[in-house]
């Protein structure tokens, strides 16, 4: 079992404490591989567009998010997490996000992620954890993944875990780790199943390309579904 971790930051807090806890029921059944940042991706998005018209080899900052795409395609489940910054995720998990722009549905979604697991986590002081969540999860919704599990912890006390109470640090350790082994229980060997709202997405999407492709067959979105078969009635979760 393959297992990607991507860090919205590279402050090893409470974020990190409770990433650490989820894991923790992967650390002897998987290989876990994990990315910080900013450092692994450390630039923003442009809004070039270069990715979408062009292809992703194109993008400027390819190096980095081709090595990264690859670990998130092989992975069995991803793990994203992020400290909730004014009520949002990181902006460095935001940069990241755009980055794979070029994968949402209207695009080209790769097929693997239609039969993908993931989890979110997120925890912030006070109020700002669920609209956070929301950002990533939206994400990887439009990606194409149907089982995306969330963890949200309200601090509400201090953003240290050492000065937290106990019992609030029981109660966290009790919800993370109640997330961890529903995932850990899971059968990798078998495909998610695909929700009924990401096959009416698809569905859409495809009668979008479809549209488009007859329009310029040489237009890249398009083209792309075409080689899938994807205009053809097949689908990515058969």
């Amino acid at each position: 079992m393959k297992i990607t971790v991507i860090n919205g930051t590279e402050k090893h807090g409470v974020t990190y404490r409770l990433k650490e806890m989820f894991l923790s029921e992967f650390q002897d059944k998987a290989d876990i591989t994990e990315y910080y940042l900013p450092k692994d991706c450390p630039n923003f998005c442009m809004g070039c567009t270069s990715c979408m018209f062009k292809g992703e080899n194109t993008c400027k900052d390819a190096d980095k998010i081709s090595v990264i795409e690859k670990s998130l395609l092989e992975a069995d489940l991803l793990v994203m997490t992020s400290p909730a910054y004014v009520f949002h995720a990181t902006g460095a998990m935001k940069a990241f996000l755009d980055h794979f722009a070029y994968r949402w549905m209207p695009h080209r979604p790769a097929p693997e992620m239609f039969t993908k697991r993931a989890v979110v986590l997120t925890q912030c002081l006070g109020a700002g954890a669920k609209s956070a969540a929301k950002d990533i999860k939206h994400s990887l919704s439009w990606w194409g993944i149907p089982k995306i599990g969330v963890f949200t912890g309200a601090l509400m006390s201090d953003i240290v875990w050492d000065k937290l109470s106990k019992r609030k640090q029981a109660e966290l350790t009790r919800k993370i780790e109640k997330l961890s082994r529903k995932f850990a229980r899971m059968d990798y060997t078998k495909p998610a199943r695909t929700k009924f709202i990401i096959k009416i997405k698809f569905s859409f999407c495809c009668f979008m390309q479809k549209s488009l492709h007859k329009a310029d067959p040489k237009y890249l979105d398009g083209k792309y579904w075409a080689q899938q078969g994807w205009l053809d009635g097949v689908r990515p979760w058969k």
